[in-house]
Formats: structure tokens, C-alpha cells, sequence
């Protein structure tokens, strides 16, 4: 038991390495010596599982499990309000749904969308990485990925105005990377918005993009919609 990571949640996969199979963790947690967190997981007497290290347990389960969005932008040091509980945001390449036990002792919300089409795995790996000071391993969106799917969110789980003091911080994105991630995203609202917003706080270069990639943009005209919290948005192709 001494091989047991402290301070993070393990299932049956992990004890079976440690010579523990179903049978043995449930007399062990029945005497006291694993504590019982959820159906297959388990943790050692007197830890304190975190979000994180909760999460770091489901990227084995989930393809393409991440933090995303707001949640990965806050870790990177990109923030504007910090809540006292502030909700985790889950991204995966599947549909899924957090298990009870997860649900219940973090504030999270888990999110599937098809957001990037032509993601060659390279782009994906490069855009996907543990920031500086969080717990090793946990997989977290690089800024240029992050904000995509934040804007992605705006209108049903992030406001307009929350997301623009968001976005205002983001600095030093990556030409390269962001041209490539923009030019797969399926979503013409969030690639519109961070052209918008792009050219007015100048975190990338926007004709520079243009002239490198082929921008998904929709239609040459202007793109007007609804929200669904009822704001109206008009967006120019290139911002």
C-alpha cells in the first residue's frame, strides 16, 4: 500500500498493479485501510482528493479528456473574476457524463462538441499540456486552444462580457498554432469573435493569419445571431 499515490483518487486498474484486486479493495475499505470515494475508487485513509487529481483519473477513462475552455485559461494565468467555487470545465473527445462520486464533491461541468474537424495529432498534442505549477499529468488546453473553446461557450455558459475581460489577457499567442486551430474549428461564432476581438486588443496579427491560412469564417457577409441568453451578436468575417 505503500506504492498507493497519496492525495489521488485510484481504481481498480491501479490497485490491480499494486497486487490488489476487486475482491481484496473492498475488505480493505470495509477495515478502514482504503477509504471507498466512488463504485471502483478508492482512496488512502486521511487524503484529500482534489478536482485536479479527480481528473487526472478520468483522462484514462475518456478519450481526449482535458481541462478546457475558462477553466484552462485561469490555470495559464489568463483570468478576470475568480468565483470561491469556481466550476471546472471538462472538455473530451466522446460524449460523456462525470461519475457521481465526481459530480458531487467538485463544482464541474462537462462539455462535448465537435469543435475541431482536420485536428491531425500533432496540432493535438501540442495543444494539450500540464501549465506551469498545476499537478503533473493533468492534461490542460494550451491558451490558443483554451480560448476557442471558451468562445465556443459564450451565449449559454459564459457571458459576452465575462469572456472579452477574459480574452483581454491573453498575450504571446502562437502564430502558427492559432492559424491552424482556426482555420479547423467548425464553430464561425468563436472564429469570428477572436478575429473581432483580436484586431481590437491585438493579441495576433489577423491579416497576418489571413494571408497564411484559409480562415473559417462562413460566408463573406456579415454573420448576425441570437444567443441563447437572448444576446444579439454581428460579426464581420475578419473582425
Amino acid at each position: 500500500m505503500h506504492g498507493v499515490p497519496r492525495g489521488t483518487p485510484v481504481d481498480l486498474a491501479d490497485l490491480a498493479e499494486h497486487g490488489v484486486d476487486a475482491k481484496a479493495a473492498s475488505f480493505y475499505a470495509r477495515n478502514g485501510w482504503l477509504v471507498r470515494v466512488g463504485h471502483g475508487v478508492y482512496s488512502l485513509p486521511g487524503d484529500e482528493v482534489s478536482s485536479l487529481s479527480a481528473a487526472r483519473l478520468l483522462q484514462r477513462q475518456v478519450g481526449g479528456f482535458h481541462v478546457g475552455g475558462k477553466s484552462a485559461l485561469s490555470m495559464h494565468g489568463v483570468r478576470h473574476n475568480v468565483a470561491v467555487r469556481e466550476t471546472l470545465v471538462l472538455w473530451a473527445d466522446e460524449r460523456f457524463s462525470l461519475p457521481k462520486w465526481f459530480a458531487t464533491r467538485f463544482p464541474a461541468r462537462a462539455v462535448f462538441a465537435k469543435l475541431f474537424d482536420r485536428l491531425e495529432p500533432t496540432l493535438a498534442r501540442k495543444t494539450l499540456s500540464t501549465p506551469p505549477g498545476v499537478l503533473e499529468g493533468v492534461s490542460a488546453s494550451t491558451p490558443e486552444r483554451a480560448s476557442l473553446e471558451m468562445l465556443y461557450e459564450v451565449g449559454t455558459h459564459e457571458s459576452l462580457e465575462e469572456a472579452r475581460r477574459v480574452f483581454e489577457g491573453l498575450h504571446n499567442l502562437r502564430t502558427e498554432i492559432v492559424g491552424r486551430l482556426l482555420a479547423a474549428c467548425t464553430s464561425v461564432k468563436a472564429v469570428r469573435l477572436f478575429l473581432t476581438w483580436s484586431r481590437e486588443t491585438g493579441s495576433v496579427d489577423v491579416d497576418a493569419l489571413r494571408e497564411r491560412f484559409d480562415l473559417r469564417v462562413g460566408s463573406s457577409s456579415r454573420w448576425v445571431g441570437r444567443l441563447p441568453d437572448g444576446t444579439l451578436l454581428f460579426l464581420k468575417p475578419y473582425g
